[in-house]
């Protein structure tokens, strides 16, 4: 039986180390879904469209080398109902520090007591890209900083040209 991971996100952009992640889960599963969680009452900076562009272009090249089948979503309601849509048994979360590890832990044992069939699997984040988050990357981003050392180059140019003509604070 084919084994199937759901890694979910925001995705705001795609960072290197989502990219550590999908590499990481590629070896774990026969298909891998990235799943971008959407929510009415948050403004991300790339439109969901923009982010099915950049993880097809960034996360499914990757994944499918490792010999996974990829497949981009959005979902609006709990990840586990999102993770049954797509036959998913597995739970991709990526750890970086103790504090993600803490919180990871509960939701966790939320997601298993919902949905016990669903196993969350937690994939420590390599080293080089451990302090990276989306969150600091937007920042560096919208203040004129370089951001290549911490995406891809293809969301450096998109990061750079969101944030052309802008005021930098």
């Amino acid at each position: 039986m084919p084994r199937t991971a759901l890694f979910a996100g925001s995705f705001d952009p795609v960072t290197n180390g989502h990219l550590d992640l999908v590499h990481q889960a590629a070896r774990l599963a026969d298909r891998l879904v990235i799943a971008i969680g959407t929510h009415p009452g948050k403004a991300p900076l790339f439109s969901s469209p923009e982010r099915i562009a950049m993880i097809e272009e960034t996360c499914g090249p990757p994944a499918r080398a490792g010999g996974c089948e990829f497949a981009c979503i959005t979902f609006a309601d709990l990840v586990v109902a999102a993770a049954r849509r797509e036959g998913a048994t597995l739970l991709i979360r990526g750890l970086r520090s103790a504090t993600d590890f803490d919180y990871e832990m509960e939701m966790a044992g939320m997601n298993a007591t919902m949905v016990p069939d669903v196993q969350t699997v937690f994939l420590p984040a390599s080293p080089i890209v451990r302090p990276i988050t989306a969150t600091l990357v937007r920042q560096i981003a919208s203040m004129g900083g370089d951001v290549s050392p911490f995406v891809p180059p293809s969301v450096a140019a998109r990061l750079n040209a969101k944030f052309a003509g802008k005021s930098r604070r």
